[in-house]
């Protein structure tokens, strides 16, 4: 039976023992990704407390992170989801993301409605992918990609 969390509290220290123990192994996202059987973003947003772990794929992690049966069974559950606190986020790297949602949140928004209409774009029915690429100038570039199931607004 699924159980879900009420306070982020647990989730957020087992977070930080987590992410202690992936740094003192010396393991990588993607290896943890690739024991659980699943994508890197969603192991990883699952290990940083933004989902749950299917039983195999948490006993997979907390086996390579060396987590105890308690972990294990937290893992498993529902958090109560939202990582960073009110406000502008200090982060340089979150801020830039808000940053980029200040300039282009409009322009999403208005050429999304455009070309689906009103609605939203999913975060639960959701796919991201982080990649490192080129830049014919020089240097290297992020890439990210967003994909999230279209769900239309219907009258009632």
């Amino acid at each position: 039976m699924p159980h879900a969390q009420f306070d982020p509290t647990a989730r957020q220290t087992l977070a930080v023992i987590a992410v202690d123990a992936k740094t003192r192994k010396d393991l990588s996202w993607q290896q943890l990704a690739d024991a659980a059987g699943l994508s890197v973003a969603f192991v990883t947003a699952a290990l940083l407390g933004q989902h749950a772990l299917p039983e195999t794929a948490a006993k997979a992690v907390a086996g390579l992170l060396d987590l105890d049966e308690d972990a294990v069974r937290l893992l498993q559950t529902v958090p109560t989801r939202g990582s960073i606190p009110g406000g502008i986020p200090t982060d340089p790297t979150i801020y830039r993301f808000h940053e980029m949602l200040q300039v282009y949140g409009t322009t999403l928004k208005a050429l999304v409605h455009e070309q689906f209409g009103d609605g939203i774009i999913s975060a639960i029915n959701f796919k991201l992918d982080v990649r490192k690429v080129a830049d014919p100038e020089g240097g290297e570039r992020a890439v990210i990609t967003l994909d999230g199931k279209y769900l239309p607004t219907r009258p009632f």
